[in-house]
């Protein structure tokens, strides 16, 4: 039987790691292409034995050579804490990865889904958010690393798409959250949880009445596979993520329901160009995928807590006896992954990629 050989950039990460096990279910040989700055090597330890597949350390900055049939380009820290860290190269993650992995799709012949994001509308005068709204976004704030190194990389797939005849797709993924995130990426329900659990204060930015929305991992992996396997022709953007919209407050109080905690809310300065609302408009993907989201807040969370509860007990993750609510102790996390990267000499191929 012949297998659907995929790419996975950023596999050792929170959806990386997720997509990864689906694909090994479903039949796929899987080469996970991570750099380990964000991702974790626990978060695919258990398919180290896999017979279909292989982990390749590597950062998409640089050249590699690979074969495959498919291409699904997840890798960038996608958490302010992870990509302000270091902007410039964030931006480079976004830019020169999308232009190393077109060229490999352009050489093999291989179809290419691009994990963009709904920071692509930045602070958005349009609610809920369509695929047709082109944004508001500062170009030159601190979160632009991100939202305009992301919206680059969509420009570079559909320049390949026009120039090249380059087979893409494109997603635009809106909050995610489930195990694996890390507990330190200083993400609101990542935050919540550990805080919660610590028995800490939960830290809510501004007034709390901001809004976003919240997509269980299972589902957004799901959205993924379908985006990737679907109509011939059909390119996208396609916006994946749950319509249900929830202020901070209202996720702060499902936060304390699920973790049983007695926890008081604090309320500190909004960083800047923080979004005041977010929720997909998921029509096109309904129509052109079948999609929507099944696992509702409530449920997800459950899910998340004794995730991070069992990481608790079991200490899979040593960061967790640390406070990891502060950006401080984020930035010093994202310091130590850096080095580690940096000064590993044992990854890093660099051959023409087929640019």
């Amino acid at each position: 039987m012949e297998h659907n050989r995929i790419l996975v950039t950023g596999g050792a990460g929170f959806i990386g790691s997720h997509l990864c096990e689906k694909l090994l279910e479903q039949g796929s040989e899987v080469i996970c292409m991570d750099n380990l700055f964000t991702g974790r090597k626990d978060n695919i330890r258990h398919l180290m034995n896999h017979p279909y597949f292989e982990f390749i350390r590597h950062d998409i900055q640089e050249p590699v050579y690979v074969e495959c049939d498919q291409i699904y380009n997840l890798a960038c820290p996608a958490s302010p804490i992870h990509y302000q860290y270091d902007p410039i190269k964030t931006a480079k993650t976004s830019v020169l990865g999308a232009l190393h992995m077109l060229g490999i799709a352009k050489r093999c012949h291989a179809r290419i889904l691009q994990a963009s994001t709904s920071e692509v509308y930045g602070n958005p005068t349009v609610h809920p958010q369509t695929e047709e709204y082109w944004g508001n976004v500062n170009p030159h704030g601190l979160r632009s690393c991100y939202d305009e190194g992301k919206r680059m990389a969509e420009t570079l797939f559909f320049d390949y798409h026009r120039q090249h005849g380059v087979d893409i797709k494109v997603v635009r993924i809106f909050n995610t959250y489930g195990p694996r995130m890390r507990p330190d990426d200083g993400r609101v329900v990542s935050n919540f949880i550990v805080q919660a659990l610590k028995g800490e204060d939960i830290t809510i930015y501004g007034s709390g009445e901001q809004t976003r929305s919240f997509c269980y991992v299972d589902d957004l992996v799901d959205g993924l596979i379908r985006m990737m396997n679907s109509r011939d022709g059909f390119t996208g953007p396609v916006n994946l993520g749950n319509p249900g919209e929830f202020t901070m407050l209202e996720l702060a109080e499902l936060t304390l329901q699920a973790t049983d905690a007695k926890s008081k809310l604090i309320h500190l300065p909004l960083p800047e160009d923080d979004p005041v609302q977010r929720k997909p408009d998921i029509s096109l993907a309904e129509k052109e995928l079948g999609w929507g989201p099944t696992v509702q807040l409530r449920e997800g969370l459950g899910r998340t807590v004794e995730y991070f509860r069992q990481s608790i007990a079991s200490q899979v993750c040593p960061a967790l006896k640390k406070c990891v609510s502060s950006h401080s102790v984020g930035a010093a996390r994202a310091r130590e992954a850096r080095f580690c990267f940096e000064n590993d000499k044992s990854f890093g191929v660099r051959h023409a990629s087929g640019i």
